[in-house]
């Protein structure tokens, strides 16, 4: 029997408690005829299927991820966390077959529009899918030190200030993923929004574990349609980084006139942090 368009991937359970305050809301799950299709054909290749815990988007406490037994070899690790509709993440495997690449995306069409990229990409095999949320799960599911790049690109602004708290980058987010990333690992990230880029680049700014990759580099040129915070720094923006694909979600910013920040860090050696960096 073919399968219903319409019904959730198996992978999906029911919705059951939420915990605390998520970075995005879960839209429909619903999937095109099309997309339904290459979840079908892909998704036992692709997308990791881990115990889940109290919401379908949390790990639960037994779940665990061998890198090795995952991607069947030894590799440099690509994280990106929100892969979208997976313009970057099947272009960057399909371009650098020597790295391994995990994609991080709990909305399932945007997953199913992943396999899609993939397959026409050849479909290669040094990517999967993690379809749960990354601050809970990334630092249960990896050890500390396994990130040789992680791209956080066009994040949900949240606008407004009282949405403020539901920002990805937030001093518990680097609490929680920086330890990741490997001594010399690149942390890369993009938005459309100066204020969103100034909220980063405070926190990022003052941790201890992170340097400016290009601490030159102008900001972005032209004007933008957005407010900019007078005190967003002049230097220290990284220039566009070239294995970004450029996505509808950057296509929307652009065409609403507003520029976009790109920043680069790099991940000091350990043996120059001394101790625990405190949450700024």
């Amino acid at each position: 029997m073919a399968p219903d368009p319409g019904s959730r991937p198996a992978q999906e359970p029911p919705h059951r408690l939420h915990r605390g305050s998520f970075s995005f809301v879960r839209r429909g799950d619903r999937l095109s005829p099309n997309r339904q299709a290459a979840w079908d054909r892909l998704a036992d290749r692709y997308v990791l299927d881990l115990p889940r815990g109290q919401h379908d988007t949390l790990p639960a406490p037994e779940a665990s991820l061998d890198l090795e037994l995952t991607f069947g070899r030894r590799a440099e690790l690509v994280v990106e966390i929100g892969s979208g509709l997976g313009e970057n993440i099947a272009a960057a495997a399909a371009a650098d077959p020597t790295r391994d690449h995990l994609a991080v995306e709990v909305y399932a069409p945007g997953i199913a529009q992943t396999l899609l990229r993939l397959e026409r990409a050849g479909l290669p095999d040094n990517v999967r899918i993690l379809p749960l949320d990354a601050q809970a799960s990334l630092p249960a599911l990896l050890p500390p030190a396994s990130i040789a790049e992680l791209w956080v690109f066009f994040p949900d602004p949240w606008p407004k200030a009282r949405h403020h708290k539901r920002r990805l980058i937030n001093p518990e987010f680097l609490a929680d993923l920086l330890p990741l990333l490997a001594d010399g690992a690149e942390l890369r990230l993009a938005t459309d929004w100066a204020q969103y880029a100034h909220h980063m680049r405070e926190l990022l700014d003052a941790r201890e574990e992170l340097e400016l990759l290009v601490p030159d580099g102008p900001r972005p040129a032209g004007s933008t349609s957005d407010p900019v915070p007078e005190d967003l720094p002049v230097k220290g923006w990284a220039p566009r980084f070239e294995g970004r694909v450029k996505t509808s979600f950057e296509g929307k910013g652009c065409a609403a006139g507003r520029l976009v920040w790109d920043l680069a860090y790099t991940r000091v050696p350990r043996s120059r942090v001394p101790g625990p960096v405190p949450v700024p």
